[in-house]
């Protein structure tokens, strides 16, 4: 009798057999793409941009060193390409969420656990864009700030319809300290005492920025 983990395979080694090559090959370069931006998230983070060399991505990735030239310009490139791709992705994910919610609470309620997932997800990106953003090259400098505001105007433009009349300016001071707060958590949630499980930092990540993201603003005191 056939096991039903082997008939499961069956259809999709099947798909795979009939694939031209050039698509088989497209795919696995992709692959090794993806496996080198994943070794070069996780060894930034630990090691730091200067202190990890081109070979070392190679071996955390499979491949030798001179082969990350298949992929990438050089080492610079593979951090641009890190810390852009996230910041694409951040946007696009955020107005993907925007634009799928019924009203800006619903909409704030989505990005923020849009981001709380992202931040748990990816402890390593964060603290290479912490690190190491000096590093990048001018142009991708640029490019990655110009993504960063633009995600930033998708929450300034979602609370203005929670806070009104109140200044653009202040909208980005509770949509930057918001960002402090969640993608400053990953950090100690995985380093400094007992561990918290990702079950119980995401509701309370989601509850402390929604809290902060909706708090009146004070009262100006007179004279």
């Amino acid at each position: 009798m056939t096991e039903p983990s082997q008939t499961a395979q069956l259809p999709s080694a099947q798909a795979a057999s009939t694939q031209p090559a050039s698509t088989q090959r497209s795919q696995a370069k992709a692959n090794r793409r993806q496996a080198l931006l994943s070794a070069a998230a996780a060894l930034f983070a630990l090691e730091g941009f200067n202190r990890v060399s081109l070979e070392d991505l190679g071996a955390a990735a499979g491949v030798s060193g001179p082969a990350v030239y298949r992929h990438f310009a050089g080492k610079q490139a593979v951090l641009g390409a890190l810390l852009l791709s996230v910041s694409q992705d951040l946007l696009d994910g955020g107005r993907k969420v925007v634009a799928d919610s019924d009203g800006d609470l619903a909409a704030l309620g989505g990005l923020v656990a849009f981001h709380v997932d992202f931040a748990l997800s990816n402890p390593d990106v964060i603290r290479v864009q912490d690190q190491d953003f000096s590093n990048l090259a001018g142009e991708d400098q640029a490019e990655v700030r110009t993504l960063q505001r633009n995600y930033v105007e998708l929450w300034v433009d979602v609370l203005a319809g929670l806070h009104e009349g109140t200044e653009a300016a202040e909208l980005r001071m509770r949509a930057h300290a918001t960002f402090g707060l969640i993608n400053s958590t990953p950090h100690s949630v995985r380093s400094h005492g007992r561990r918290i499980g990702v079950r119980r930092a995401r509701p309370l990540l989601e509850s402390m920025a929604l809290a902060a993201l909706l708090a009146p603003a004070p009262t100006e005191p007179l004279g």
